[in-house]
């Protein structure tokens, strides 16, 4: 039998809340007794991100500058889920808005978190095949993207030469290569 070794939250205090940045600092119990009086928590909604492949076989991309890094990424497509919906369909809309492709077959090829420890959101991985372009991009204000289509090659050699630097993109990536190339 396994021990629950679930920590008790004896107080909780917000210590930033904005849009796109909440962070609160939690007094913790742990079940040894011990108590931890600053423990920080990073909240943020559920992600989502989509590795799409049109019905020609091109992978689309997205190019975009990227603040903490410092530096323009090539990247899969990935967003934010709104408030009450699904996962499946946020990721069809950010696919939609930012790159003006939709359709084909989709399944999630995983779910995973930025950080299981300072963090309180997961991402969804979806693949997405067969997909076209039905119409243009509707970015946000503060969105600059630029939509590339790789070869399988192109997108492969991105990966294993360090390129994806989003690490919650390059996970559902090394499955799916791994699982094509690989695992059959």
């Amino acid at each position: 039998m396994q021990r629950d070794m679930k920590w008790r939250t004896l107080k909780s205090e917000y210590l930033i809340r904005r849009p796109w940045l909440t962070a609160r600092r939690d007094t913790v119990e742990l079940p040894t007794g011990v108590v931890n009086d600053e423990y920080y928590v990073l909240e943020y909604p559920t992600w989502v991100n989509i590795l799409a492949v049109t019905a020609a076989g091109e992978y689309v991309f997205v190019r975009q500058y990227r603040h903490g890094l410092g530096e323009t990424c090539m990247e899969i497509v990935a967003g934010v889920c709104e408030d009450g919906e699904e996962p499946e369909a946020s990721a069809r809309r950010e696919l939609m808005e930012e790159t003006g492709y939709a359709g084909g077959e989709w399944h999630e090829l995983m779910t995973v978190s930025a950080n299981t420890s300072t963090m309180n959101n997961v991402t969804h991985c979806f693949l997405a095949t067969g997909v076209e372009k039905v119409g243009s991009q509707h970015l946000d204000r503060t969105e600059d993207i630029e939509v590339h289509l790789l070869t399988e090659d192109e997108a492969f050699a991105l990966l294993t030469g360090g390129k994806i630097r989003q690490s919650l993109m390059a996970a559902p990536m090394w499955k799916y290569f791994y699982e094509k190339r690989i695992g059959g």
